[in-house]
């Protein structure tokens, strides 16, 4: 019989390559002390973590309610999973066939990448990792519906002119699972810094049009597209009566996380606030002060997106 012990605390998962902000965020924000922290790959084990539920910004899911598994064989630990609820996303940093032979036991998940447009499923899943040949740690409870917190999508290698649509494309997703509004063929946008024109490229995917503004211009082919008007142009310094009404408001420029902020309050001093998706860029060390301002707005979320880097991403639900 496989021995189940519950443990105190909470882990968290790190997105990938973010396992030392994680570090910092749970020791700057929420008080712990890094000599305490238990380290299985990225996934970062706190025995103190606060009573309370806390979801750090650089960490994909939380295991809320820990516990290990000790199991003689693969049969064994899947059966054990099983009994407690039917899904399971697997998180592994060692021992990989292994694992790899625990999953294919457990019911069916799908663990590809996703096609966009995609909706949240509103399904719990746990999350478990193998930490030796015979221990397994894991949560029922995780803070996503999603495997492991991430969403990776099928990748379009030759018509987007960036990278960019991706993360635009993850911003959307969410924006829906947590506001309810996606954009709809008909409805304007206003894009600041868009070239070369990733998340544009999405949004006319989509059946919008665009007011893209840059100092430079987009590709060709959108330069070209009926559905986008270009202004070449400092977007930031455009007021809010020099733009026609628009549905959305998007921008993914570099630029400081305060400047930003002050930006976003010009477009919520209007009577009516289109929906808004802005990209928090960091400037060296993370801003932890501009980030809970943002955090702060009303019907606002801030979260860190599988697609981001060292950035983080606002979502605004608009009064339009």
């Amino acid at each position: 019989m496989p021995l189940i012990t519950k443990l105190k605390g909470s882990a968290f998962l790190a997105f990938e390559e973010k396992q030392d902000w994680l570090v910092d965020e749970l020791c700057t924000c929420f008080g712990a002390d890094r000599a305490e922290l238990v380290f299985y790959g990225d996934l970062v084990y706190w025995q103190d973590a606060p009573a309370q539920e806390i979801k750090p910004f650089w960490c994909s899911t939380v295991y809320f309610e820990p516990f290990t598994v000790e199991f003689q064989s693969v049969s064994e630990a899947a059966n054990a999973l099983k009994q407690i609820q039917r899904n399971w996303a697997p998180y592994q940093f060692t021992l990989f066939r292994r694992a790899a032979l625990i999953q294919e036991k457990l019911p069916y998940i799908n663990l590809k990448p996703r096609n966009f447009p995609y909706s949240v499923p509103q399904t719990e899943i746990g999350a478990w990792t193998l930490i030796d040949e015979h221990t397994l740690f894991a949560s029922a409870k995780t803070s996503s519906f999603l495997p492991c917190g991430r969403i990776e999508f099928v990748e379009d290698h030759e018509n987007p002119p960036s990278r960019a649509y991706l993360k635009i494309q993850e911003a959307l997703v969410h924006f829906q699972a947590f506001f309810g509004d996606f954009p709809q063929k008909g409805q304007h946008c206003f894009e600041a810094g868009a070239c070369p024109g990733g998340w544009t490229y999405v949004l006319v995917q989509l059946g919008c049009s665009v007011f893209a503004v840059d100092r430079s211009p987009l590709t060709e082919n959108l330069m070209k597209n009926p559905s986008v008007k270009f202004l070449a142009h400092d977007a930031f310094t455009l007021k809010c009566d020099e733009i026609e009404p628009v549905d959305w408001v998007l921008s993914d420029v570099i630029c400081y996380p305060e400047r930003l902020l002050e930006w976003v309050k010009m477009w919520l001093a209007r009577p009516r606030v289109p929906n808004m998706i802005c990209t928090i860029k960091m400037q060296g060390e993370t801003n932890w002060e501009t980030i809970k301002a943002f955090a702060a707005l009303p019907d606002s979320k801030v979260i860190h997106l599988n697609y981001n880097k060292h950035e983080l991403t606002w979502l605004h639900k608009g009064s339009r």
